[in-house]
């Protein structure tokens, strides 16, 4: 059986905690992840979170620094279920698009696209112009998944971290990794009268 690995990319745009929250999620799993923080993300960690860096780092079972464009994820024959850059920049969206691979995040969503693997983007950015808007469309076409993180309040989160739970599973559900207890409608969540 091929090796169950994600690669996991946190890039500089707001929503650090995407990322992060994917990495804990995964951790109990038999699910072996790949990190790659690009520079900007480590200054969002700073801004938007308490979590250290070492701390982040612990969370992946490898991490790899994004200069190295020899790593093991810039092959198509190291195997991947795929990649979740959560979040995505507008910046790192387009490097993939056009497939200007300037660091090892871009360049291995180019290895999971031309293998036919899952490539789940998690852009933050609103609101879209014509140029964003184009810009996913070749993404969709090229086989990449477009996915923002925006809230379901049909699960009647709670807090901030419900809605980040939620998010975060339901981009990991395009992996085919399910994650213990997330709220599902017709399965644990129904209509107001029926369950």
């Amino acid at each position: 059986m091929p090796p169950r690995r994600l690669i996991i990319a946190i890039t500089g745009a707001t929503g650090f905690v995407y990322g992060a929250r994917a990495l804990e999620l995964l951790r109990p799993l038999e699910i072996e992840t790949h990190l790659l923080v690009s520079k900007s993300a480590e200054l969002t960690r700073r801004y938007e979170t308490g979590i250290s860096r070492e701390d982040l780092f612990a969370l992946a079972d490898e991490v790899h620094p994004v200069g190295d464009i020899g790593a093991s994820l810039a092959s198509g024959s190291f195997r991947t279920l795929g990649m979740l850059v959560a979040p995505c920049s507008i910046k790192t969206m387009s490097e993939i698009a056009t497939g200007t691979t300037t660091n090892l995040i871009s360049r291995a969503a180019d290895v999971v696209l031309k293998e036919r693997r899952r490539l789940v983007l998690m852009l933050r950015e609103t609101p879209l112009h014509l140029g964003h808007l184009r810009t996913m469309t070749t993404l969709t076409e090229m086989g990449a998944i477009m996915f923002p993180p925006v809230p379901a309040f049909y699960a009647r989160p709670a807090t901030l971290e419900e809605m980040v739970d939620h998010s975060v599973a339901r981009a990991l559900d395009l992996f085919d990794i399910d994650i213990d207890g997330m709220p599902r409608w017709g399965e644990n969540l129904h209509p107001p009268g029926k369950g």
